[in-house]
């Protein structure tokens, strides 16, 4: 079973969903809103292959709101960051059993590593 984070309302998670759904494969959402993503969470998916720049939302309303371009954060910040205000993490992030970590929605990298 994969574990799906975003929040529902979100289209690329909805997307994901119903892809999921389509597909048969069992699924645990973890909604940003209801349940937060600490740092241990955010290293062990940037350990098992994504990067902070996929991670890292810098076209969220939320990256806008907090100002974050004027600050120039480095990746450590980044990182902090992520941990304090999840809706700037790239929505979905999909985790699957081996570990390895899928960031966005894009049905090609579904179709090659969950189907």
């Amino acid at each position: 079973m994969i574990k799906l984070y975003g929040i529902k309302n979100c289209d690329s998670v909805k997307k994901a969903i119903k892809f999921c759904k389509t597909e048969g494969i069992e699924y645990i959402l973890y909604d940003f809103k209801e349940t937060t993503v600490d740092s241990s969470t955010i290293e062990r998916w940037i350990a098992s292959g994504a990067t902070i720049k996929q991670l890292f939302n810098a076209r969220s309303t939320t990256y806008r709101n907090l100002k974050l371009k004027d600050r120039n954060l480095s990746d450590k910040e980044k990182m902090d960051w992520l941990s304090k205000e999840n809706m700037l993490i790239k929505r979905p992030v999909i985790e699957l059993e081996s570990g390895r970590v899928l960031v966005g929605y894009d049905e090609s990298l579904y179709r090659k590593y969950l189907v």
